[in-house]
């Protein structure tokens, strides 16, 4: 079967940096966190009281009070970064095939969680309220999917990853290889996340992987650092379109950069931790950059999954030395999103695959923001596993960029790993 060249043509971002992309984007490189004390739902039962929250979002002056009643807030996220998604490809409020012949892949962690929380306190609880009838279609997962598939009148394959937090990087690989093979002939592909409450801040405290820095709430997402003691629970969306190469050139559409592979595994290891020696991530990597047709020595710049826990970022450290060995090891970029953006679990990889895309477009990688020490190494419990010294970390500023390949990475619980190759646009590689 002759494998067909898939390109990004549209972006659209709902961050705690802002909504849209260019305010997530600008943010970022500037060094700014969208992380603060969570305003969205009770804290007094959780030793967890921070978030990376989306501000300043009104559902019903988006969608209309009627409607947005009818949209739990992850779909509501999903809708507004997709339309931001098609307006940046010039085909505002349509997909630019025909309906048959597009796709919608979305990932979600939780879906509507909030909603189900909210019946629950009402049904063993106070009893005030009411339990409405678009309860179930808020609360199932693939609701999202669903919603773009209806505003868009997408009628192709309809998909909806739950693989934790690889589910956003796996929605774009599935959409990626939807249109590759010929089944689609453009895709609306990313994820969403709206999930910031009392059982969630409490579920994962628990489980200790959360941070407990409550009081320097900027401050507290690590990624890499030798301090970092969990990750900080966040939300919101990514959504990308993704056509065919001949499809973006006959109409002539903006082409942001070239998704050339995808790889997907599992560790089977442990049902939240990455195999330690990082040969898990690794064999993902490997397989991702196999399906591009690249060698290791092709990669110039990784956007890490790094969520900011002592163990799972020890575990990519480790797989990235595994990937690049010892000759490339300092020599190739490594950055991550989630020291400003907090984690958004299912939308993560979304988010991180528009960012990759961004700094391969525009020539730059945002810097780690509170990587300040990589640590020493210090006796069990005492310190959290020390991250590989001798990776290339982008710190404390934006560093000008002219590489062409990248890896996005996602990895989930249960073991369950994405990552996606992208490659930087030029006509000379059409």
């Amino acid at each position: 079967m002759t494998r067909r060249r898939v390109v990004i043509t549209g972006q659209g971002l709902v961050t705690p940096l802002g909504i849209g992309v260019a305010s997530s984007w600008e943010g970022l490189l500037a060094g700014r966190s969208g992380i603060g004390p969570v305003t969205r739902c009770p804290t007094d039962r959780t030793r967890a009281r921070i978030a990376g929250e989306v501000t300043g979002f009104d559902g019903e002056a988006r969608f209309g009070a009627k409607a947005a009643k009818r949209l739990a807030l992850f779909s509501q996220y999903a809708l507004t970064a997709a339309a931001e998604a098609l307006q940046d490809a010039g085909v505002a409020d349509r997909l630019p095939v025909p309906g048959e012949r597009a796709a919608v892949a979305l990932g979600v962690g939780f879906g509507g969680l909030p909603n189900l929380e909210y019946a629950a306190d009402w049904y063993y609880g106070s009893g005030e309220g009411r339990i409405g009838p678009f309860f179930i279609p808020m609360l199932v997962p693939n609701m999202a999917a669903a919603n773009l598939a209806i505003r868009y009148g997408i009628q192709g394959p309809s998909l909806s990853p739950a693989a934790a937090c690889a589910s956003g990087a796996q929605a774009v690989g599935e959409a990626y290889e939807l249109v590759a093979s010929g089944r689609a002939d453009a895709a609306l592909a990313g994820g969403a996340e709206a999930t910031i409450t009392p059982l969630a801040l409490l579920g994962f405290a628990i489980m200790r992987a959360l941070s407990s820095r409550n009081d320097e709430p900027t401050r507290a997402s690590r990624p890499f650092d030798g301090a970092r003691d969990g990750f900080v629970l966040a939300e919101g969306a990514g959504v990308l379109l993704l056509e065919t190469l001949a499809g973006a050139r006959r109409r002539g559409a903006p082409i942001h950069a070239e998704i050339v592979g995808y790889g997907a595994t599992g560790d089977a290891h442990h049902l939240t931790a990455s195999t330690p020696d990082g040969s898990g991530p690794a064999r993902c990597m490997a397989l991702a950059l196999q399906a591009a047709g690249l060698p290791a020595e092709a990669v110039d710049t990784i956007n890490a999954h790094a969520t900011s826990t002592p163990d799972g970022d020890a575990a990519e450290a480790a797989g990235i030395r595994l990937l690049l060995g010892e000759a490339r090891l300092g020599r190739v970029p490594v950055t991550a999103a989630k020291g400003a953006l907090g984690h958004t679990l299912g939308a993560a990889g979304a988010i991180e695959a528009v960012l990759t895309s961004l700094s391969l477009e525009r020539g730059v990688i945002p810097p780690i923001l509170n990587l300040e020490d990589l640590g020493q190494p210090g006796r069990p419990g005492e310190a959290p596993p020390v991250c590989e010294l001798g990776l290339d970390y982008v710190r404390e500023r934006p560093r000008p960029f002219d590489g062409e390949v990248a890896l996005s990475n996602s990895f989930g619980f249960g073991g369950t790993n994405a990552c996606l190759v992208l490659r930087r646009w030029d006509e000379r590689h059409g």
